[in-house]
């Protein structure tokens, strides 16, 4: 016997956090259900505002659609919508048992500008010391005497920044300017420093700097390869589809002698769980950049392990099917 329920969430978000130039206030999405047998899948299915191709709005049709399928007894493919295609095929995976139940909690750090809350975040950490820093947010010097200052005073500190396409060349410059040669190997990379690729090859050609592409993965005319100054790739499941999807992607990776790191989009904290233990299954021994539960104001059904947040139940949310 099978039955599926979808449900809308809404989960506050702390006031400062924005995304290309809008602020998020609420983190909105779907979180649906399959029952079958006994057994039980859930998914996470949450468009990234200004990053998805899709909005919520446009997620929600096929979704119910597929799930009222899938509940009369039909194999459907799933549909070619990034986020819809990820959270259905999570909640499949969890449903057949083909979802490890191993996962990989140990985060990177996130530090969005100040350096004494990240000292303090890495203070108890123990293990390996790995953080990332958002750059391109202010000014491309202040970056560079920040990442400087923190690579100085923790010696066995390894950063990965991003700066989302945010510099010109000169301002890229400007950055590395700052960063002392000596500690330029402990940056892991850097995830799309320019505006253009071409831009940041040529950054990480003339600075040492490794570079790992993001955006360019969901760009039609790129395609995973190695190349000189190129570390890694990140793989953000909910902006790539499928859990297939995103296995391919990280076989390529691999193949071509890249890091694979999956990374969050945002989602509640069921979604976040669910990508460590995909990082812990298809990326053993990598660091996802998964911490940004701390942008969120409550949980949802699945804490993170050693989350302060309140955590809501299915009952607090509005059933669509």
């Amino acid at each position: 016997m099978r039955a599926a329920q979808l449900y809308r969430y809404r989960l506050p978000m702390d006031a400062g956090v924005v995304l290309r130039e809008r602020r998020l206030t609420t983190r909105d999405g779907l979180l649906v259900r399959l029952s079958e047998n006994g057994r039980e899948g859930w998914g996470d299915i949450a468009p990234l505002p200004g990053f998805s191709r899709e909005t919520l709005d446009a997620a929600l049709p096929p979704t119910r659609d597929w799930l009222t399928a899938w509940h009369c007894g039909a194999a459907l493919p799933l549909p070619d919508i990034a986020s819809v295609a990820f959270g259905l095929s999570c909640a499949q995976a969890e449903l057949d048992g083909a979802l490890p139940q191993a996962a990989n909690y140990h985060v990177a750090p996130l530090c969005t500008g100040d350096p004494d809350e990240l000292f303090a975040r890495l203070a108890g950490q123990t293990g390996d010391k790995v953080a990332k820093v958002k750059v391109g947010l202010y000014e491309a010097v202040r970056d560079g005497m920040i990442v400087n200052l923190l690579l100085e005073a923790l010696p066995d500190l390894r950063l990965r920044l991003d700066a989302n396409r945010a510099w010109t060349p000169l301002k890229a410059q400007q950055f590395a300017k700052y960063v002392n040669p000596a500690y330029r190997p402990r940056i892991e990379f850097i995830e799309e420093p320019c505006k253009t690729r071409d831009d940041s090859r040529a950054f990480a050609a003339e600075t040492g700097i490794a570079i790992a592409w993001d955006e360019s993965l969901r760009e039609r005319d790129y395609m995973i390869a190695a190349e000189p100054g190129l570390r890694a790739v990140i793989i953000k499941p909910s902006l790539t589809g499928s859990i297939e999807t995103v296995r391919e992607q990280i076989v390529r990776a691999h193949a071509a002698g890249l890091t694979a790191v999956i990374s969050s989009s945002l989602e509640s904290s069921l979604g976040l769980t669910q990508l460590a233990r995909l990082a812990a299954w298809l990326t053993p021994g990598v660091t996802p950049g998964l911490d940004t539960l701390s942008l969120m104001q409550a949980q949802l059904l699945r804490p993170w392990p050693g989350s302060p947040l309140p955590c809501w139940s299915v009952d607090a949310l509005e059933p669509l099917l």
